[in-house]
């Protein structure tokens, strides 16, 4: 596979080197971080090979086949991608394992060594591993972390995943509405170790279908919730919020807290709430949100206070926040001392929908600092039918966000094209993004471009599962948990404190290819 891949490359050099040039600015800024455009996207058509910008090439760090070290046997948690409990084969069979798909990627360096953690997304029951990257023999690599809860049972699968210093655990995320989903915790020591080896939920963040979790310096929890709304109009009503945890003690996220929810006000000063816009989901505001240039005010609202467990998604409602068209993750944008918050918003992924948002975009927040009651949200960069479907995110230098698309094999076959990397230079945000909510700010001409960095290919075991493979397994294959990080366990190292250097062998930069083989790569940068 890597063979191809690289021929591909080889191929399709000549035309890169003539596309768009990702123009950075000081290397101090941005890292030196340059990009030459891959031409096209994959057709969605048989077996395709991933192709990336000829400034990087990729290794892979674990593929789904790889048994764990440490497996729990008696509940089929035998392999880093495959949970075997029914019995079957791992992979292109009708009855085939279930593949549980690693998610999104956490980089530590702890104890000496270089770990890559990751929740895993789809199967019977959510588990956590560790990818020894230090580890030079494949069958020695991954390690279950966890599979059972404090009660020693099977917790809900896990889409996202990061590191609190603070109280020096996983954080993980279950995708499910109430009471399923929410946010647990397992803690690790000083070694890269599970401590225990048992998964926490912790009440007081509230139980909704969350993914994108990320903590701020001053201890705070943000969380991204993605729940589709109600079909209407080839689409969905907006449905899922924006959350910020306050806790009452930052290393004990146990001990309570408040969990806030992000309010949008209209120019008149009236918040946007879910019954406006779920029952008109054409509301004009919805278009002058996901127009270029301006920008709305914003207040976080308090939705719950106090440790006992909750429905977060009810509360956020009832609370007059602002529901939005499918929000998965966010980062905070580095240097700017967690005062730039960036959230994807994946939309409707559908070429039928007539919504107004319905190819989704990348948002900022802006605020005085993390934990500011008030601020502004802008659109950073406004989707369509060729950037659509926006998951995961993640910041190569100050100014370049990488964000990747999880259109989903509907979009795939309407496009005839693969999920896609895009790369968007936002060091014009400052100047941007500050008028008033009427939607007559800067013209769509100054919006920053997109520059592809990765057209995902189609894997055979992908491919099988597309063609008609059992309906437990997802087809197409997806990019995910697009990760930029030096592996700081510590505050200093909380995503968004430091600026990358993805030429800096300390920083270092993974992907998943989920469905089909479940390959999780590292991505080599060259200048």
């Amino acid at each position: 596979m890597k063979k191809n891949h690289l021929a591909r490359i080889g191929l399709l050099g000549a035309a890169a080197g003539t596309a768009c040039l990702l123009a950075t600015g000081s290397a101090g800024a941005s890292g030196g971080f340059h990009v030459f455009g891959v031409p096209d996207g994959n057709p969605r058509f048989g077996v395709e090979s991933n192709v990336l910008t000829p400034s990087a090439h990729e290794v892979p760090a674990a593929w789904g086949a790889l048994p764990l070290t440490n497996p729990d046997t008696a509940n089929g948690v035998t392999h880093y991608g495959y949970n075997t409990s029914n019995g079957g084969p791992l992979t292109q069979a009708a009855n085939e394992a279930n593949k549980t798909e690693p998610d999104k990627n956490v980089y530590l360096v702890l104890g000496g060594k270089h770990y890559l953690y990751q929740g895993h997304e789809m199967g019977p029951r959510g588990y956590v591993t560790r990818i020894n990257l230090d580890e030079t023999d494949p069958a020695k690599r991954v390690t279950l972390i966890s599979d059972k809860d404090v009660n020693g049972n099977a917790y809900p699968t896990i889409d996202g995943i990061t590191w609190d210093p603070f109280s020096h655990q996983l954080l993980l995320t279950a995708e499910s509405k109430a009471p399923t989903g929410g946010v647990f915790a397992v803690a690790l020591d000083g070694n890269g170790d599970a401590v225990d080896g048992k998964a926490k939920r912790l009440d007081a963040l509230g139980s909704g279908g969350y993914e994108g979790v990320q903590n701020d310096s001053d201890g705070n929890v943000w969380l991204v919730e993605d729940i589709g709304g109600s079909g209407v109009s080839g689409g969905k009503v907006p449905n899922s919020y924006v959350y910020r945890f306050v806790p009452t003690n930052k290393a004990d996220l146990t001990a309570g807290g408040t969990l806030q929810a992000l309010q949008i006000k209209r120019s008149d000063g009236t918040p946007v709430t879910a019954s406006q816009v779920q029952a008109n989901p054409s509301d004009a505001f919805i278009t002058d949100l996901h127009t270029y240039g301006t920008s709305f005010a914003t207040a976080w609202v308090d939705v719950h206070t106090g440790p006992g467990a909750f429905d977060a998604t009810a509360a956020a409602k009832a609370a007059s926040a602002t529901p939005l068209k499918r929000p998965e993750n966010g980062v905070f944008r580095p240097g700017t001392g967690f005062r730039e918050f960036y959230f994807t918003e994946t939309g409707d992924t559908s070429l039928n929908s007539t919504l107004p948002g319905r190819f989704g975009g990348v948002f900022r927040i802006s605020q005085s600092s993390p934990s500011a009651s008030t601020g502004r949200i802008s659109i950073a960069a406004v989707g369509d039918a060729q950037h659509a479907g926006f998951d995961n995110i993640a910041f190569a230098s100050r100014d370049k966000v990488l964000v990747v698309e999880d259109a989903g094999d509907g979009m795939h076959t309407q496009r005839n094209q693969l999920d896609n990397g895009w790369v968007y230079d936002v060091s014009g945000d400052e100047d941007h993004g500050r008028g008033h909510g009427h939607g007559h700010g800067h013209d769509d001409g100054d919006a920053p471009r997109a520059v592809r960095w990765l057209a995902e290919g189609r894997d055979a075991s992908a491919t099988f599962d597309a063609a008609g493979g059992p309906s437990y397994n997802d087809g197409d294959n997806e990019i995910t948990g697009i990760h930029v990080s030096d592996g700081d366990a510590g505050v200093s190292g909380i995503l968004g404190a430091k600026v990358p250097n993805v030429h800096d062998s300390a920083w270092r930069t993974f992907w998943t290819q989920q469905h089909g083989d479940n390959v999780t790569w590292e991505v080599i940068w060259s200048r």
